[in-house]
């Protein structure tokens, strides 16, 4: 299937506009993922990665999977969490 050619032929993901539509939908995507995570409990992991190299240099992050198991016990035993 190609691209839907514009008014002057070219494709529309070829074009200035079609970049930024394309590169604004992306956004869009990723919000409403991190959003659905947020909702039924899982935080971003990209957030919590910023989070430790801004706030905490010295300690380097966990892993995908420690973060994701660590949350999941924090939400399950009822515990906050959070460091700051």
């Amino acid at each position: 299937m190609s691209a839907r050619p514009t008014p002057n032929g070219a494709p529309a993901g070829n074009t200035p506009a079609g970049a930024r539509l394309a590169e604004g939908l992306r956004a869009v995507w990723r919000h409403a993922v991190q959003t659905a995570r947020l909702i039924i409990g899982v935080p971003d992991y990209d957030t919590y990665v910023e989070h430790q190299r801004r706030f905490h240099p010295e300690r380097p992050p966990m892993s995908y999977e420690a973060f994701f198991a660590e949350r999941q016990a924090a939400r399950y035993r009822g515990g906050g969490g959070r460091c700051c």
